[in-house]
């Protein structure tokens, strides 16, 4: 595995949760991150929205490092973790309540939650299964998209948790020193 794709999915998660981490805390008394969205801190009229604004671009530049660099992983994975990632990117260039920025999102954590699946590493089965959980994440996301209380814990869940699977992944294959070949395809997991 390439050197680079370790740094960048180190790096993705640390942007995202060091980013609305900051970045909430500089909001005015009253923000609320259980209700509250990681967009609103990136929105404009946020305080030091720049500071989520910069997280989600390294985020997203995070995925696209990572996709172009993981030679493990089926080519259809990788295209999708770099449409998720574009997608990030895109997010962090449109601020709410700009036109594009709800398309941009829901193509992003529909592409990060289905990648996984698509690029079966580091196995199989642990690929499916864990695509089945981040769907599972973003159904909750969606229930709470339409008037729930807890809209910014169910984001940060599914948010915090597609950020960090690129992770686990390129830990396990650096963990097992699997080089750049992709992995058999004879339906073994790990």
């Amino acid at each position: 595995m390439r050197r680079r794709v370790l740094v960048s999915a180190s790096l993705a998660p640390v942007a995202l949760i060091g980013g609305w981490s900051l970045a909430a805390s500089r909001q005015p008394a009253g923000y609320d991150a259980v209700r509250e969205t990681i967009s609103a801190l990136a929105a404009h009229g946020a305080t030091d929205r720049w500071v989520m604004t910069s997280g989600l671009a390294v985020l997203g530049i995070c995925h696209l490092v990572t996709a172009s660099g993981l030679d493990e992983a089926g080519p259809s994975g990788r295209a999708l973790l770099a449409l998720g990632g574009a997608a990030t990117v895109l997010v962090s260039a449109l601020p709410q309540p700009a036109t594009g920025h709800a398309a941009a999102a829901s193509v992003g954590f529909g592409a990060l939650a289905v990648w996984p699946a698509a690029a079966g590493v580091p196995g199989r089965t642990s690929s499916r299964v864990a695509s089945a959980a981040l769907l599972a994440l973003v159904g909750w996301l969606v229930v709470e998209l339409r008037g729930g209380n807890l809209l910014g814990l169910s984001e940060r869940a599914v948010a915090g948790a597609e950020a960090i699977w690129p992770l686990v992944v390129a830990v396990i294959l650096a963990r097992h020193g699997r080089g750049t070949q992709r992995p058999a395809s004879n339906g073994s997991s790990s």
